[in-house]
């Protein structure tokens, strides 16, 4: 199983220089798992961007995975997460949801960087 962070999926959606390293775990929508939270700052992103139009075409694209919801155990995984690696609130949530599935999570986010069960891909600028 896997989850691609939101800045996974912008940098793909964007054809960036790291978006190959993404589209290996987005080709395999049958191991994906997409944390809603990852919809809302992708939806924002690319509507702020591209338009609403395209935010909902992005937003269609990733439902082709499994959405997870934030429920309490997720939430509470989160909150410890955050607390003991000192991240944001988006981004312990997205570690939660890859702990809870099982799955291993795909970033350029440097927030996870050195985190187990992460595949992290630094930036290219």
């Amino acid at each position: 199983m896997n989850v691609v962070d939101s800045s996974g999926w912008l940098e793909y959606f964007a054809e960036g220089p790291n978006a190959e390293h993404f589209g290996v775990p987005l080709r395999k929508t049958q191991a994906l798992v997409v944390p809603t939270i990852c919809i809302t700052e992708v939806f924002k992103v690319v509507a702020r961007q591209r338009g609403e139009p395209d935010a909902l075409q992005a937003v269609a694209l990733m439902q082709q995975g499994s959405i997870v919801n934030l429920d309490r155990d997720i939430a509470i995984l989160a909150a410890r997460a955050g607390i003991l690696y000192k991240l944001p609130l988006a981004d312990s949530i997205v570690l939660a949801t890859g702990r809870a599935m099982k799955a291993e999570v795909w970033t350029q986010d440097e927030d996870f960087e050195g985190l187990e069960g992460v595949r992290y891909f630094p930036k290219v600028k």
